[in-house]
């Protein structure tokens, strides 16, 4: 036999016991050739996703733009009418608390501590749950029961102009698929206290955790132009 020639392991797979069940005859291969790949190429995607959801706001930004300049004085007397500019400055505040928070959790798992991990991500999931609450609460169920909802369901009979559905038609839309990424976020935050409860998470694999704390960032960046541009017009 040439010296050249492959021996087993060298060059050809191994054999395949035939007895095994079929889904156990082949092994799946990493797709990474290294942890480093795998972290570029996870947050890649993540970033290429983050720019489609810009996209998907920044139209709902553009309407309300254009709104906004064809009836100013329209939109700024239903912002003050119908919109608690309080409750959405606490909300504000408690999502800038829950960025600071998952921000310490990652810092957390590079620095292999655990504790303090599972702490920030409980609590920044407590910030996501409040800001639910008092968005469904305190906003929601009052206008549904009041009949500011959007479109030509909107029934309030306090309504002083034509333009006030059209206002509370842009301030449902925005709100409500916002408020549906606060949603899956504090979903997949809990996921991620899951796998840290597990111990899975230390310096050298956050990776999952680094891509939901960037998508959560962005749920409140989203808020950040939200606020102002509904609850303080004018």
């Amino acid at each position: 036999m040439s010296s050249n020639t492959p021996q087993s392991g060298e060059g050809f797979a191994p054999a395949v016991d035939p007895s095994l069940p079929p889904w156990q005859r082949h092994k799946h291969q990493p797709h990474w050739r290294n942890n480093d790949d795998e972290y570029q190429g996870a947050k890649l995607g993540m970033w290429l996703f983050l720019t489609t959801e810009l996209l998907l706001f920044s139209g709902m930004f553009c309407a309300y733009t254009i709104f906004r300049m064809l009836h100013s004085e329209d939109f700024e007397r239903a912002s003050h009418k119908y919109l608690d500019w309080e409750i959405g400055a606490i909300n504000t505040v408690v999502l800038l608390i829950s960025s600071f928070t998952v921000a310490l959790a990652i810092r957390n798992a590079q620095m292999n501590q655990q504790r303090a991990l599972k702490i920030n991500l409980f609590i920044t999931i407590l910030c996501g749950l409040f800001f639910l609450f008092a968005k469904i609460f305190y906003e929601y169920i009052p206008k549904i029961q009041e009949g500011k909802v959007p479109g030509a369901n909107f029934s309030y009979a306090g309504a002083e102009s034509a333009y006030d559905p059209l206002f509370m038609s842009i301030y449902w839309v925005s709100t409500a698929i916002h408020g549906s990424h606060v949603v899956i976020g504090v979903g997949l935050l809990a996921w991620c206290l899951w796998v840290a409860s597990k111990r899975r998470y230390g310096p050298t694999h956050y990776t999952s955790l680094e891509n939901v704390g960037l998508f959560w960032h962005l749920v409140d960046l989203i808020w950040i132009f939200l606020f102002p541009l509904l609850y303080l017009v004018g």
